[in-house]
């Protein structure tokens, strides 16, 4: 226990800061959460729109040194990459069956 005030007020505001990091956190690492699952699922109809969440979630906890700038920017491209090559590799078989069925129908 703390001896000194000003030691007393430090707890207090260490307490209600630790509590607020850790909501912030627990939004931030749901939003890539949502991200990743969205992925893997390959159901990519509102990736952009979470994987826009997610990007401003980072920003932010970064921003208010919740988590540092670079771990931020790692995060953000890695999740940027994974999106992008998930739409790319979706777009490319969905373009492969078309023209497997325009093959079909030719005589």
């Amino acid at each position: 226990m703390p001896n000194k005030k000003s030691a007393e007020k430090r707890v207090r505001q260490n307490e209600r800061r630790r509590l607020r990091n850790r909501s912030k956190r627990s939004t931030l690492r749901k939003a890539i959460r949502e991200v990743r699952i969205a992925i893997e699922t390959k159901s990519l109809e509102g990736v952009d729109e979470k994987l826009a969440l997610a990007h401003s979630k980072l920003g932010k906890a970064a921003k208010t040194n919740l988590i540092k700038k670079n771990n931020a920017a790692r995060r953000i491209s890695r999740l940027m990459k994974a999106v992008s090559t998930a739409q790319r590799a979706t777009a490319s078989s969905g373009l492969s069956t078309f023209q497997a069925s325009k093959q079909k129908c030719r005589p």
